[in-house]
């Protein structure tokens, strides 16, 4: 059963900041359901992520709504001050348009962007705020991205040429690794051993062994699996099915899916884990809708209701 908007979140979720694609903002809404304060970034963002010490979030402002769109999309990254709750600068990418995934060296503060427009990663300084490095990424349409241990590589999920690339940071020299149809979402495993990609239309999760540089199983999942996130013990991964509209809990141990939600309205299309793993976050964009659901329970415990047109997409829990 659904609680009302007006529910309490569970008092361990706190405050929560919630990409809008649809309004061009970063939304931060509290325990009750309330939203607080809109940061606007530039158009249509798709990703974001934490600096390492967790003061600003950087998000991917792709300027289109989806990676089917045509047009040049925009060139920049938005950096927002989670304290003070505003847009505190931009890195802008000139030449290197619709960015899209996103991930940080948090040893270097070096952050990696992918770009659609040509398909490169960008890695940028966040002090000088440019560009030091691209790299060819090997595929068509980098989508997602995700540093594997030491941040020594990157591996990229390519929408439209079915594969990873994996580049090696250091040299540039990118091996492709063959997936399902339309790889999109991946996570990193707590220990850094795997890294998991979801295959939107193969309906699988491909597991990536980091030190062969190998795909070594798979995880047979729902319809449309898009996003992916894993628990902090690393011993489960969670995942929003697009299609079924559900998401689903399989055990890395086992490679077996072990329970999913009943059906939520959608499609879904993020997944995200609380920092302590209690609660997963799923939005369905079309309906402006973030569901907060009990990893323990594996059911909904609150939904949010955005204003019409936001179109939700990642939610961070603020610690």
């Amino acid at each position: 059963m659904l609680l009302s908007a007006a529910a309490l979140l569970p008092a361990q979720t706190g405050d929560l900041a919630v990409l809008l694609k649809g309004t061009a903002a970063l939304a931060f809404v509290d325990k009750d359901g309330k939203v607080l304060a809109h940061a606007p970034v530039t158009a249509h963002p798709h990703e974001m992520v934490f600096s390492a010490d967790g003061r600003y979030l950087f998000t991917t402002d792709n300027g289109t709504m989806t990676i089917e769109q045509a047009g040049t999309g925009g060139n920049f990254v938005s950096i927002i001050d989670v304290k003070a709750r505003k847009k505190v600068g931009e890195i802008n990418l000139g030449k290197y348009r619709r960015p899209h995934g996103i991930d940080l060296d948090r040893a270097t503060g070096t952050l990696y962007v992918t770009t659609e427009l040509p398909d490169q990663l960008l890695a940028i300084d966040t002090k000088t705020r440019a560009v030091k490095r691209t790299y060819e990424t090997g595929g068509k349409t980098a989508h997602m991205v995700v540093l594997g241990p030491g941040a020594k590589h990157a591996y990229i999920s390519h929408s439209n040429s079915a594969n990873i690339g994996v580049i090696e940071l250091s040299s540039g020299k990118v091996k492709l690794l063959a997936t399902g149809q339309r790889p999109e979402g991946s996570v990193r495993s707590p220990d850094g051993k795997f890294v998991y990609v979801v295959n939107r239309e193969s309906a699988a999760v491909d597991v990536v062994d980091t030190a062969k540089q190998e795909i070594v199983g798979k995880v047979a999942t729902g319809k449309g699996p898009v996003r992916i996130a894993v628990t902090p013990d690393g011993k489960q991964i969670i995942y929003a099915c697009m299609h079924d509209e559900v998401v689903e809990f399989a055990e890395t141990a086992t490679r077996k899916v072990v329970g999913r939600t009943e059906k939520l309205p959608g499609p879904l299309v993020s997944l995200t884990v609380s920092p302590d793993g209690k609660y997963a976050f799923a939005s369905a964009e079309e309906r402006d809708l973030v569901y907060v659901i009990s990893v323990a329970e594996r059911k909904v415990v609150k939904k949010i209701q955005l204003p019409k047109g936001s179109h939700p997409d990642p939610v961070f829990a603020l610690e």
